[in-house]
């Protein structure tokens, strides 16, 4: 449940958007991608959002389609145009992000009212954006999405911090901690981290979230620290602390979507949590090596390869015969509850 828009990336590197002679159209949106680096791994995903009622909004829905991600529950806003975001290409590690979502995008528009609670709590996992907190009616709804899923196992806060969507950060951190009251997982970097809890070390961060929900269920604590890797810390006390695998970073905007998609795919498939950690980590190199993010998205036997060659630079996604883009129910066909949403 969260952002959905286009992504507009230059097929140019290293020149400010104001020399970009061309660009390329993806799928966009933290939220979407999440759904489909999970799709990409064979999960039945559904996404909960909303776009203009404009050709971009028709072209987003017949897009999570083509990538298996139901889009049942995405549905037009008249009064906003579908967001648009374009992006520079500073390799490896400046990718400035310009935002179009003035004066509101439609995907904080979504009503407590419209929410297919019985859907949410269905889902296997269910995964949540601090974008979604930034603005009313979106940050009712997403409060009210996660509270339907009170003892339910695996539910993620993504803290996907963007300054230009708060005005202050320390107004975020109240809605943050009420939103990890009802999360059993909470992901971030560092920045993100300490918006949320105020603390930055690595280690006193995954400490501070974990104890930020008051006991009430938090069980994991995820902390991407970016060239430094990741750690994750449970409640039980079990700890995990990965490197990162190494990449020539092509695009690093898409690289903690795909991180998310394989973790959710690694804690159903109960998989060991240094094991979740490695494969989410190869998944995001892999994307991080590629141009976009929605299409650059791995498939299983891409995350099993860059961890056999110790290397995330790979073909592009789909250039792997035998590979095919999520299995299990067709998006749309109903009656089968997502897995993810």
């Amino acid at each position: 449940m969260g952002r959905l828009g286009v992504d507009l990336y230059p097929l140019q590197t290293g020149v400010g958007l104001d020399r970009v002679e061309s660009f390329g159209r993806f799928l966009g949106g933290s939220a979407a991608n999440v759904a489909v680096a999970a799709a990409r791994l064979g999960r039945r995903t559904a996404l909960v959002s909303r776009t203009g009622a404009d050709p971009f909004g028709t072209y987003l829905r017949r897009e999570l389609k083509g990538f298996g991600v139901d889009d049942r529950w995405v549905t037009d806003v008249e009064e906003y145009q579908t967001p648009v975001t374009f992006c520079a290409l500073f390799p490896p590690d400046d990718f400035p992000l310009t935002f179009y979502r003035r004066p509101k995008a439609p995907d904080l528009e979504i009503h407590p009212h419209e929410l297919d609670l019985d859907a949410i709590r269905a889902a296997r996992v269910f995964w949540a954006t601090g974008t979604g907190l930034s603005a009313e009616p979106s940050r009712t709804a997403t409060l009210e999405a996660l509270r339907a899923r009170s003892g339910r196992e695996v539910t993620v806060l993504d803290l996907d911090w963007r300054p230009m969507f708060w005005t202050d950060p320390a107004a975020a951190r109240p809605y943050y901690r009420e939103a990890l009251r009802h999360a059993t997982v909470a992901v971030g970097n560092l920045d993100e981290c300490e918006v949320a809890t105020g603390e930055r070390e690595p280690y006193a961060a995954a400490r501070a979230l974990l104890a930020s929900d008051g006991g009430q269920g938090l069980r994991l604590a995820v902390v991407k620290q970016g060239p430094a890797g990741v750690l994750a810390l449970a409640a039980d006390g079990t700890c995990a602390e990965v490197p990162p695998l190494p990449v020539d970073v092509v695009n690093g905007l898409g690289a903690g979507d795909a991180f998310g998609g394989a973790l959710v795919d690694g804690l159903l498939a109960g998989r060991d949590l240094e094991e979740v950690l490695r494969r989410a980590n190869a998944a995001g190199a892999i994307v991080a090596g590629r141009l976009a993010c929605s299409s650059a998205m791995p498939y299983a036997v891409e995350i099993a390869e860059a961890l056999a060659t110790g290397t995330g630079t790979l073909p592009e996604a789909g250039a792997h015969r035998g590979d095919t883009p999520g299995s299990g129910t067709a998006p749309g066909s109903g009656g089968t509850p997502p897995e993810i949403g």
